[in-house]
């Protein structure tokens, strides 16, 4: 690992991480690298057994918690969820609504539901029943859409059938069976070890942000903390055939292809059951990021090979992973894939079709035409914008194909796709970030304007 370790200490101080770990696990080698500080304000070290928040890995700790339940005959994957939860209200798709769906991001549940419904264990009941108030984003099953407000609802079905806090499901139905030691989900578990804080950049200044966690009604979608080995040990259970916690049907199922997303050059080409597929230079791969406040996390599994690879960082930037990732890969043989980016020659195209606005929980997205000059607002809404600097951006629209533009990621030379298409019953729709959202002319409708 010498050599992967300079590495990352190069790059981690070219790109403005102040922290990060480094983890690779092949068939009889494991190997952990750790780069910077926790906290610039304590200057506190990084440690190869720190703890950094996963994000949305956390998704596929659940999904294996959920088919371990599913194993058991507890829980079926295509059995209406209401069948375990039956206060649940969602209007229309109350009774048809499944775990399948929820694991595949499919629901149509709109997405980024962020609210605190405070610290205490009912904390996902009440999460799950203020549902009950949100319009639906899209038809059951019509899209693909990126769903943080599923995992939740999916976490509260764990607690139904195993009669305990979320938290302690987890624990019991795959950390202690793992011997995942460092792998938590409450502040207060991180305090007892070396935890890091995420950073932001204001007025051109690496700083801590202000709150380390999103609210605990989050947790299955985004709260697990975790040292990169703890990552690794979970990863070779999907690579090494499941050991004793999950059967081999299992295992394939997650890694099998589920649902083919819509929109050209989004997160993942296809989807498991939890985990992201894709392919790089003709060899298929699983994985999953995530990204919370002011953190961010990589997960990438490559079977053919047996390799896992992880990442942690305690700053939101792409170019440290992608960096880092295309020569740890270029290593085994296998090319990266590239991110798009503008045409060399202008296309020409400007969005006529697509001027409007479109919106969801967390988001309005505004096409407009400015001076004959496409233009992407994008407006973070709700409780997501109390963690980012500034909740507005205007975003410069470059054509990179019909129905499908380029934006450039601020303070970064990265760019976002955002995609243009309808549904099969013609409904237009926008991607961008992975989430689908519709055109506002054609209004959601209000969940309990639907019960009446």
């Amino acid at each position: 690992m010498e050599h992967w370790q300079n590495r990352l200490d190069e790059l981690a101080r070219r790109h403005g991480v102040p922290g990060a770990v480094l983890g690779i696990s092949s068939p009889g080698m494991t190997g952990v690298a750790a780069t910077g500080v926790l906290n610039v304000r304590t200057g506190a070290p990084v440690r190869p057994d720190s703890v950094f928040h996963l994000g949305s890995i956390t998704k596929v700790f659940v999904t294996t918690a959920v088919q371990r339940l599913v194993q058991d005959g507890r829980l079926d994957l295509d059995k209406p969820v209401s069948a375990v939860l039956p206060e649940l209200n969602l209007g229309e798709i109350t009774d048809r609504v499944s775990l399948r769906h929820l694991l595949t991001h499919t629901s149509g549940i709109d997405g980024d539901v962020i609210v605190d419904t405070g610290r205490g264990d009912d904390c996902l009941a009440r999460y799950v029943a203020q549902l009950a108030d949100v319009a639906q984003n899209s038809p059951l099953g019509a899209t693909w859409s990126y769903c943080n407000s599923g995992f939740s609802l999916a976490g509260r079905v764990i607690e139904q059938v195993t009669g305990q806090v979320w938290d302690a499901a987890m624990r019991d139905l795959v950390f202690e069976p793992l011997g995942l030691r460092d792998t938590l989900t409450l502040p207060e578990e991180a305090l007892l070890r070396s935890a890091a804080v995420g950073h932001m950049v204001e007025d051109d200044r690496t700083i801590p942000v202000r709150q380390w966690q999103l609210p605990r009604a989050i947790g299955p979608a985004g709260l697990i903390a975790a040292t990169v080995s703890d990552v690794l040990t979970f990863a070779r259970l999907h690579l090494d055939g499941g050991g004793e916690l999950l059967t081999t049907s299992s295992l394939e199922q997650m890694q099998a292809e589920q649902v083919r997303v819509d929109a050209k050059y989004s997160l993942a080409e296809t989807w498991g059951l939890g985990w992201q597929r894709f392919v790089w230079d003709g060899q298929p791969l699983i994985g999953h990021d995530g990204s919370t406040i002011g953190q961010q996390s990589h997960l990438v599994l490559l079977p053919s090979q047996g390799l896992a690879v992880a990442l942690l960082t305690n700053r939101r930037t792409p170019h440290l992973y992608e960096d880092l990732y295309r020569e740890i890969f270029a290593s085994v043989g296998v090319e990266m894939a590239r991110q798009p980016v503008p045409p060399v020659t202008p296309l020409g195209l400007l969005p006529t079709d697509y001027v409007g606005v479109y919106e969801r929980a967390g988001q309005r997205i505004e096409v407009l035409l400015e001076g004959g000059k496409p233009i992407l607002r994008v407006t973070t809404l709700g409780k997501l914008a109390e963690y980012i600097p500034d909740p507005v951006e205007e975003l410069p629209m470059v054509a990179l194909e019909p129905d499908v533009y380029l934006v450039p990621l601020t303070g970064s030379d990265h760019w976002l796709p955002v995609s243009f298409y309808s549904l099969a019953d013609g409904s237009p729709y926008l991607h961008f970030c992975g989430r689908a959202s519709a055109l506002n002319d054609m209004p959601r409708v209000p969940r309990g304007a639907r019960s009446l």
